[in-house]
């Protein structure tokens, strides 16, 4: 079976297209291929690698991209991740699905600590998993 070539897009890839992303590689590697990109680049958030790899994820060696940074290809299904990606999104060949999430760096802006802050970051985290786990059956 051809795996099916899913791109996730949020505002700056560094939180919840980085986890998406990881998630698909873990959980769907025969299945899809995960790329990941931003509207802007702003680099892996280490909270994000923190919270991934707590969960058994490793994706501190996926890089943050810009779209224009993306090689080119056809995505079969284009998956913006929040408003500002899918207001933000240029046209790409291919089916797109908006799925938003809360953006993990602005949930946690008031933490008093990184613990605090984590919790954030890890309902995040598994709100995308949930999500990517029924990918085969809104995919099919």
């Amino acid at each position: 079976m051809k795996k099916l070539n899913l791109l996730f897009l949020c505002t700056g890839n560094s939180c919840r297209s980085q986890m998406a992303e990881g998630w698909v590689r873990h959980l769907w590697p025969d299945r899809y291929e995960a790329w990941s990109a931003g509207v802007v680049r702003h680099g892996v958030n280490p909270l994000a690698i923190k919270v991934m790899a707590e969960a058994g994820v490793d994706i501190s060696g996926q890089d943050s991209k810009a779209m224009e940074d993306l090689p080119i290809m056809d995505f079969d299904y284009i998956i913006t991740l929040c408003d500002h990606a899918r207001e933000n999104c240029p046209w790409f060949p291919g089916r797109t699905i908006h799925q938003g999430f809360a953006d993990p760096p602005r949930l946690a802006a008031g933490a008093a600590s990184e613990e605090e802050a984590l919790v954030h970051y890890r309902r995040v985290r598994d709100e995308i998993r949930a999500w990517v786990e029924k990918l085969p059956q809104m995919l099919s």
